[in-house]
This record gives C-alpha cells, structure tokens and sequence, in this order.
C-alpha cells in the first residue's frame, strides 16, 4: 500500500481531524502511525534524545518546537537510536538535519524543513503536555496517522482492516 490517509479518511470522516499541510517527509519510512508521545520544546532537543533511548513500539513521538526552523530537533543519530528502539515516527514543528541519511532510516519523519544546524541540550522541554500546531489539539495518547498525503489525528485507535 502506498497511501493510507485517503482510504482512513474515506472510513472514518467523523474520527479524523487533518492537520495543514505544512510538513515535508523526510524518513524511509512513508506510512506510519500510532499512540502519540508529546513533547514540548524550543531549540533544545533533550526531551527528543531521552525519549529516542527508549522503547516506542506503536508510538509516534509529536514535537512542538514552536515552528522554528533555526536549529535541529532531529538528526541522524537520534532518528537511527529511535528507529533501533522501535518508534514508528517523529513529527516535529521545527527542522531537521542530515536530511540524506534519515532517508535511509527505517523510521517515519515529517518536519516544517531542514537546517545544517544543532540544538542545544540544556535540560529543557516537556514530555505529556497538550500541544498546538498546524491546525490540531494534539494529546499524549491521542493517535496520529501519517503518509505523504499529510496527517491525521485521532482520539481513538482505527482499525486498519483494509491494509
């Protein structure tokens, strides 16, 4: 299969809400989805490089990093450290780096874009809060489906009977 958000969508229009269509694809990953993991950070991925270390088997970690695109949140060390530790993608309001190697990494990843340029870690940041962007609410646990159709949120898992 090489879209999922048309047919969930055409299966479920009351569930889903659509996020804008702001993010770029950047993971080897095109189609992923699951529980969501919240973090709220700003220039600082700390919260990004605990969570990575640790196991996200049908979780999708979601990042507010207040839309900046000066510094990366993601790169190519942490996105092999997720992918190792079984996430299924990360969705970041921010930018990314090493924009060649993550797609060649089995994770999913959508970011705003792409800078050259490394976060800080000074400890800051938020794990669990509710976030805000591209038009979507986004709780811990809330689920979001992901292809290069765009995003999808969900209060609820949806059966994926027609993958």
């Amino acid at each position: 299969m090489l879209d999922l958000l048309p047919d969930l969508t055409d299966q479920y229009p009351d569930h889903l809400l659509i996020a804008d269509p702001v993010f770029n694809a950047y993971g080897k990953k095109t189609i992923f989805h699951g529980e969501v993991v919240t973090v709220k950070c700003f220039e600082d991925n700390s919260r990004v490089k605990e969570l990575v270390a640790t196991e996200g088997k049908g979780k999708v970690m979601v990042v507010d990093g207040g839309g900046s695109k000066r510094v990366a949140l993601l790169g190519d060390l942490l996105a092999e450290q997720a992918s190792n530790n079984g996430w299924e993608g990360i969705i970041i309001n921010g930018a990314i780096r090493d924009v060649a190697t993550q797609a060649n990494i089995n994770l999913g990843v959508k970011a705003l874009g792409a800078t050259p340029l490394r976060s800080t870690r000074k400890g800051m940041g938020d794990v669990g809060v509710n976030i805000a962007f591209a038009g979507l609410r986004i709780e811990d646990g809330d689920y979001i489906y992901s292809d290069l159709n765009g995003l999808a949120l969900a209060k609820q898992p949806l059966a994926l009977d027609f993958l």
